[in-house]
């Protein structure tokens, strides 16, 4: 295969006709500098880019960050549920699904990244029937046994996230997800 000038992609003479310039792979002195301009410009470019990215992280609240876990989260009990049906009314639909929380996240949100409080369900029960929790309760039971239901329905310590936890377990899903997608993917 003939090598070609990595400016302007001109076919190169054979090495023993070669130039010192074309030994390293152009065709000129002008498309060797040319091309250390774009690859200084696109390296500029990059820096800035990575620059702006760090400094938009530097900005986030501990709001941004707990939305962005919950994200991560719910998007893992989707992937996690997906051959299940909905919780609370059973039903399998092509419609919108959540992740659905038993208690919820405004009332217990120490459990809000709990996986045995949180499970796929449909945006008509989750939504229009308030989670439909009668019929939650009932499922629940059958999926994660009677004791783990009632330690959830028992009294819990408060707790209050911080930025390196919400970001460990944005991680921590993410990460979940990644491997849950290669599994389905086989």
């Amino acid at each position: 295969m003939a090598r070609k000038c990595k400016h302007c992609k001109k076919e190169l003479p054979k090495v023993k006709d070669c130039q010192p310039v074309e030994k390293i792979g152009f065709c000129s002195i002008d498309h060797m500098a040319k091309h250390g301009i774009e690859k200084a410009k696109q390296a500029k470019a990059k820096k800035e880019k990575s620059d702006h990215k760090a400094a938009k992280e530097r900005i986030k609240t501990r709001g941004d960050h707990a939305r962005e876990a919950q994200s991560e989260f719910n998007k893992f009990i989707r992937l996690r549920d997906s051959a299940l049906p909905c919780i609370s009314c059973g039903r399998h639909h092509k419609g919108q699904y959540h992740a659905g929380h038993y208690r919820t996240v405004g009332g217990h949100p120490e459990l809000r990244f709990n996986e045995s409080n949180c499970h796929k369900q449909c945006s008509v029960c989750n939504n229009h029937k308030s989670g439909n929790i009668v019929e939650y309760r009932i499922n629940l039971v059958n999926r994660i046994g009677l004791s783990k239901l009632e330690w959830l329905e028992g009294p819990h310590e408060p707790k209050k996230y911080t930025i390196e936890e919400l970001k460990a377990i944005k991680a921590k899903y993410k990460d979940k997800c990644r491997k849950l997608v290669v599994l389905a993917n086989g």
